[in-house]
């Protein structure tokens, strides 16, 4: 199956407006992808306007955020349902601390209701990092019955590798996200102790405009999906 699992909305400040959850799904069907995520930036709060309109749309999702930790590593949390994703927001909320966004500077955080009626604004900033250390996070993943995948762990800010220098061995994540296929061999050739077989690789695009949104290039086989996810899906 053909796939993009880091989408963010008009709720992230990076994001353009026009990632509106309607507009999300409307592409990824026209580039004719099989399965969709949305990933905001420490928030879930635009998940239930996702979730509909995934379902208008007839198009497969995964309901997620990017996590930002004490360490300023990004970490996707992706859950099965809109209701697992949710259960995020009440921790996500305890430790992300009280910055208030600034509009003119960071940009619009957006909050969508049906048919992409901007219903809300939040009014904290979003690009954060949260009270949570990385082991942490990745815990309170799975204590929610989410997947951890360590975001574009190669040549970015925020990345794990970027931040630590390595990815630690004995982190219990689900899976490694990387730009490209080739960037693959850069992470095994670094960390002896990552097995090519036994992980899960994604290639997402970290959309932040509807353009960027992967073409019908990166696939996903249904052994590699129940790796993932196991009977959740």
């Amino acid at each position: 199956m053909f796939y993009d699992l880091h989408v963010h909305s008009c709720l992230s400040p990076c994001a353009e407006n026009e990632m509106t959850p309607n507009n999300i799904c409307n592409m990824a069907l026209i580039k004719e992808l099989d399965l969709i995520a949305l990933t905001d930036h420490n928030s879930v709060r635009q998940i239930p306007a996702f979730a509909e309109a995934a379902k208008a749309a007839g198009i497969r999702a995964i309901y997620g955020c990017e996590l930002q930790t004490a360490e300023e590593v990004h970490v996707l949390g992706l859950f099965a349902s809109p209701e697992e994703a949710l259960s995020l927001q009440p921790w996500i909320d305890e430790r992300m601390p009280d910055v208030p966004n600034r509009k003119d500077f960071f940009g619009d955080q957006l909050i969508c209701g049906p048919m992409d009626r901007v219903t809300g604004e939040e009014p904290r900033l979003l690009l954060v990092s949260l009270a949570a250390s990385l082991e942490e996070t990745v815990g309170r993943i799975h204590e929610a019955g989410g997947r951890a995948v360590l975001a574009h762990v190669l040549d970015r800010e925020n990345s794990v590798t970027n931040q630590l220098g390595f990815i630690p061995p004995g982190l219990p994540y689900d899976g490694l996200e990387i730009k490209a296929p080739e960037e693959k061999q850069r992470v095994l050739e670094t960390h002896p102790w990552i097995k090519e077989d036994s992980t899960v690789w994604l290639v997402d695009s970290d959309a932040h405009r509807l353009v960027e949104i992967s073409e019908r290039e990166n696939s996903m086989s249904e052994e590699t999906f129940r790796r993932l996810w196991g009977d959740a899906l």
